[in-house]
């Protein structure tokens, strides 16, 4: 039998739009000679569609979307889609997310996905309702063991936040299958295609059956999902993989024995794949922020000289051309012509239009404003974040006059020690680097120039002493460790949940400097709940899937349990 997986790329909410999607694909199918079609995990709502899984108005609409959706496929082909259905009892949730059978017009059969994640991103248990049953589908005398995302993960080496009672693929494959299929809205992070591989090995290894995944691709908000749709043959080999970062169409002879992967970009080598796929899911959350929201003209993007602002503006040209990006560099006092220079620079080479608006009339004025107030006070922070503040003042100005998107340009370590200005240089509607550290950045400029036939980000930009150019001769490092031993000691409490000791143990650091970055980060937390959202790129980023309260009073270092532990001894 050929079976088509399609890789597509829905928008929440959208329920015409994904249902146009789906049925223009299943089309495409069929002309391929294809019997059955597979779509990922909540495509007719799109993931994650979240409280809008709590309007009735909305699961009614989905409703008649679905029955549409059956009108409008080819009858001679099996369709399987990813939607909420309705449960009829009166406990629990009032949902099951399910995977439904489609065959000449009717829904032939349902699966509901039985392991509900409650971790980082995911929060399904606050809508649907578990499923207590998972029948095997068959389908032109096919025995298929469909389940849901999760359903696939219960694999103890790779539970690092989950591991449950039951296991979907035991019980279907103790049922009688020939083969698993897999329906998911899979988050991307740097790494999961090779985690992906090793996880459907050692399942082919141990169920000795040909493994299906057909993933969504596309970014929703912050949540950025890469595809890497996949057959794996019965020993849990990888025998046909979807492109990642783009809408797809695979398909697969159940027959076929030699069908081989494609072979790999260039760019996507062993050595680079991590920069790779963060600089295509970076590309790809900006369009469709952009695309999906349809709420802005252009993107707006404030060029310091300096190496976050210049890989923000690159990767927003790629992801939506020259014509739609502006840059505006905004010199102060201690702007220096360097910075100025490889702003301009930076914008010839792209191509984009760039405006210089000086802030100094504005930040003078400032003083002069608070001159009777501060009288006798030092001169420090507040003066510097006036300047930011007022940068953002202008961003936001043009941003509300000519209906742009200004992208903020901060990376994951500045947002990690609150090195950044509220309503200033954070200001924005969506922040591109939140979830890159510093020295991903240098990668990701090292990465961006490498494509081009002549590299675009100056090289000035990329070597020269980071600065805020706040105050005079100012440099990160005058705040900050240096990025190397602060983003392996952030990457580790932010991304493994190591603490104090771990990280000393594992680095060699010193446990005061770690003890002291760990407590700045915590208290930071403030500054970036009022943050834009971010991109997620990482296993563990900033925003809705890391939940820490703001008002809190935890002490590391908190002499009277010490003095208990060792009376304790």
């Amino acid at each position: 039998m050929k079976i088509a997986l399609a890789q597509i790329n829905p928008t929440v909410g959208d329920l015409s739009g994904n249902r146009h999607k789906i049925v223009a694909f299943s089309r495409r199918a069929a002309d391929a000679g294809a019997e059955l079609v597979i779509f990922p995990e909540l495509c007719v709502t799109g993931y994650p569609p979240l409280d809008l899984l709590n309007n009735q108005v909305f699961l009614k609409r989905v409703s008649i979307a679905i029955d549409q959706i059956c009108a409008d496929v080819p009858t001679h082909l099996g369709v399987l889609i990813g939607a909420p259905t309705a449960r009829t009892s009166r406990t629990g949730k009032k949902l099951i997310n399910s995977a439904l059978l489609i065959e000449n017009g009717k829904i032939s059969g349902t699966v509901g996905k039985r392991l509900l994640p409650s971790y980082d991103v995911f929060d399904e248990n606050r809508y649907f309702e578990p499923a207590q049953s998972q029948p095997v589908l068959t389908f032109r005398g096919l025995r298929l063991g469909v389940h849901i995302c999760e359903d696939m993960w219960n694999v103890e080496d790779y539970g690092t936040y989950h591991v449950y009672d039951s296991d979907p693929l035991a019980d279907l494959y103790d049922a009688g299958i020939d083969l698993f299929v897999n329906v998911s809205a899979s988050p991307f992070s740097y790494g999961k295609h090779d985690l992906r591989n090793r996880i459907l090995k050692e399942i082919g290894e141990r169920f000795d059956t040909p493994f299906l995944l057909v993933n969504q691709v596309g970014a929703n908000t912050e949540v950025v999902f890469d595809g890497d749709s996949r057959v794996h043959d019965k020993t849990g080999d990888l025998v046909l993989c979807a492109p990642s970062f783009e809408e797809s169409l695979l398909i697969w002879d159940s027959r076929s024995k030699g069908i081989t992967v494609p072979t790999p970009k260039p760019e996507s080598s062993p050595e680079n794949r991590d920069i790779s796929d963060i600089h295509d899911a970076l590309v790809m959350g900006i369009r469709d922020y952009f695309r999906k929201t349809g709420a802005f003209s252009k993107v707006l993007i404030g060029l310091s000289g300096g190496i976050d602002s210049a890989v923000t503006c690159a990767l927003a040209v790629e992801a939506l051309g020259s014509n739609k990006v502006v840059g505006v560099t905004l010199p102060s006092l201690y702007s220096s012509s360097g910075s100025v220079d490889d702003s301009v620079a930076l914008a010839g080479n792209l191509q984009i239009v760039c405006h210089s608006i000086s802030i100094r009339p504005a930040v003078d004025a400032f003083s002069k404003m608070l001159d009777d107030v501060f009288e006798n006070s030092v001169s420090g922070l507040t003066e510097e974040n006036i300047q930011a503040r007022t940068r953002g003042v202008v961003l936001m100005a043009l941003s509300n006059k000519f209906g742009y998107l200004l992208l903020t340009t901060g990376n994951k370590s500045e947002l990690s020690m609150g090195y950044a200005t509220l309503y200033g240089d954070m200001s924005g509607g969506l922040a591109v680097l939140s979830d890159v550290f510093k020295m991903q950045v240098y990668e990701l400029a090292r990465y961006i120039n490498e494509r081009k036939p002549v590299p675009v980000i100056p090289e000035n930009s990329i070597t020269k002493p980071p600065s805020a150019e706040l105050a005079p001769d100012q440099k990160d490092e005058d705040s900050l460790p240096p990025y190397p031993v602060l983003d392996e000691i952030l990457r580790r409490y932010i991304e493994r949940g190591e603490d104090v000791e771990a990280i000393v143990n594992g680095t060699g650091f010193d446990s005061g400097l770690v003890r002291d970055i760990l407590s700045t980060v915590d208290r930071n937390e403030y500054k970036r709940r009022q943050a834009p959202p971010g991109l997620r790129v990482s296993g563990k980023a900033f925003g809705i899937g890391r939940r820490l309260p703001i008002v809190q009073q935890f002490q590391r270092a908190d002499k009277d349990i010490e003095q208990e532990e060792v009376t304790d001894d």
